[in-house]
C-alpha cells in the first residue's frame, strides 16, 4: 500500500470540510426560504393536536407603547420610576428607566411585573395575602409590593408591567394601570 504525505491528507481533508460545508450551508438555506404549501399545511394540521396549545403574547411595539405610557403618567406627576413589561412567562420585554429613577428601581420594577403576570392580579392584592401565607414572598423573582398590573385577554394573563420609584406602591400601581389602559385604545 503506497503511503500518503501529510500534505496530501490535509488536502484532501479540508476539501472533505469544504464539501461537508457547502452543503450544510444548503440545507441551511433550504430550510430558512418560506416553507413548502405542504410544510405550511402540516403546520396548519399540527395545531388542531390535543397536545398543543396558542397562547396570546404582547408584541414588542405594544409593550413599548405600554411602558411608554407608565413612563409619562409618572413624568406628569412629578415621580422618577423605572418601568417594565414582561411577557406571559415573566420574560422582560421592555424596560424603561426614567431620568432620576434610583437604582434600585429597575429590578423592582421586574420584580413586581413577574409576580403581577404570575399570580394575574394586582400586586397590592397580593400584598393582602401574604397575611394568610407568608411564605409567599420566598418564592424567587417575586415581590410583595405594589406596582404591578398584569394585562389580560379574556381573563388570562398575557403580561405583567412593573413600576418601581414612587414615594408608595399605590402610586406605582396607578402608573401601571396607566400602561395597562394604553392598550386597550
Amino acid at each position: 500500500m503506497k503511503k500518503i504525505s501529510l500534505r496530501v491528507r490535509v488536502l484532501t481533508g479540508a476539501v472533505a470540510a469544504a464539501a461537508l460545508g457547502a452543503g450544510t450551508f444548503g440545507a441551511v438555506s433550504a430550510n430558512a426560504s418560506a416553507p413548502a404549501a405542504e410544510s405550511r399545511a402540516a403546520v396548519k394540521a399540527d395545531t388542531s393536536n390535543r397536545y398543543l396549545q396558542q397562547t396570546t403574547h404582547l408584541t414588542v411595539d405594544a409593550a413599548s407603547r405600554a411602558a411608554q405610557a407608565t413612563l409619562d403618567a409618572a413624568e406628569r406627576a412629578g415621580q422618577r420610576v423605572t418601568v417594565a413589561v414582561v411577557d406571559r412567562n415573566g420574560n422582560t420585554v421592555v424596560t424603561l428607566r426614567g431620568n432620576g429613577a434610583g437604582p434600585q428601581s429597575y429590578e423592582s420594577a421586574e420584580k413586581k411585573a413577574f409576580t403581577a403576570v404570575s399570580w394575574n392580579a394586582p400586586t397590592s392584592e397580593l400584598v393582602k395575602r401574604l397575611a394568610s401565607t407568608p411564605n409567599l414572598k420566598d418564592i424567587p423573582g417575586t415581590l410583595f409590593l405594589g406596582g404591578g398590573a398584569p394585562v389580560q385577554v379574556k381573563g388570562a394573563p398575557i403580561a405583567g408591567i412593573g413600576v418601581a420609584g414612587a414615594p408608595s406602591g399605590a402610586q406605582d400601581e396607578e402608573f401601571a394601570r396607566a400602561g395597562v389602559a394604553a392598550l386597550t385604545r
